[in-house]
């Protein structure tokens, strides 16, 4: 591996790159490098991300948070292929998700962002691994709401799951998949045309890909 930084994404929001510290392999979320109009978005979101990852310290499958100063946000290198490449039709894998997506909620986090598929990693070993945790759920308090957001990261992993391995779904997945949330009717019925446009407009995301442009300059 090379000394120099290898890109991942550079958008409005700022840059991703795979960079060495102390030989080690590290992902490093660089909230400079984001346009001056994006700059405060990009530190909540990047602190969100860190007080997400040092809520998850131990579980294995999601990143390790590696320092975060205001400026860069360091999080440990998991190897892996994005889903949408790797395209996973083994069941294993998404029991496997299941327990995953079971720890983050037991540990009062909420993903928020999965339905990208960019966002779930088909590891070296094959097992699940989640990444980008910029809108997660880190208050920790599980009420009503929480249970709600946790119920539509399950229906997103269904839907991946009905995508690549749809003769593995069970009956009671199927009823999931059918009977969305009300505010989740709710969002596609008003905001997310809105939230399509500005998405795609200024940073250049798209629903099934994520990964933003990369800047001229």
């Amino acid at each position: 591996m090379t000394d120099h930084p290898i890109l991942l994404k550079a958008d409005e929001l700022g840059r991703i790159e795979i960079v060495q510290r102390d030989g080690v392999l590290c992902v490093r979320r660089d909230i400079r490098a984001a346009r001056w109009w994006a700059r405060a978005f990009a530190y909540r979101a990047a602190a969100r991300e860190a007080r997400a990852l040092a809520k998850l310290e131990g579980v294995d499958g999601v990143p390790a948070l590696l320092g975060w100063n205001g400026r860069e946000l360091l999080r440990s290198y998991m190897a892996g292929r994005p889903m949408q490449q790797a395209q996973p039709r083994d069941p294993a894998y998404y029991r496997d998700a299941l327990r995953l997506l079971a720890q983050l909620h037991r540990h009062g986090i909420v993903h928020n962002d999965l339905a990208k598929e960019p966002n779930w990693l088909v590891r070296a070993d094959g097992r699940p691994g989640l990444v980008d945790f910029q809108i997660a759920w880190t208050r920790g308090k599980r009420g009503r709401l929480f249970r709600l957001l946790a119920r539509e990261d399950l229906r997103h992993l269904l839907k991946h799951k009905r995508t690549y391995c749809a003769h593995a779904l069970t009956a009671r997945q199927w009823t999931m998949l059918n009977t969305p949330a009300p505010h989740s009717r709710l969002w596609r019925a008003t905001g997310k045309r809105l939230y399509k446009l500005i998405a795609r407009r200024l940073f250049g995301y798209w629903d099934n890909e994520g990964k933003g442009r990369v800047r001229d300059s």
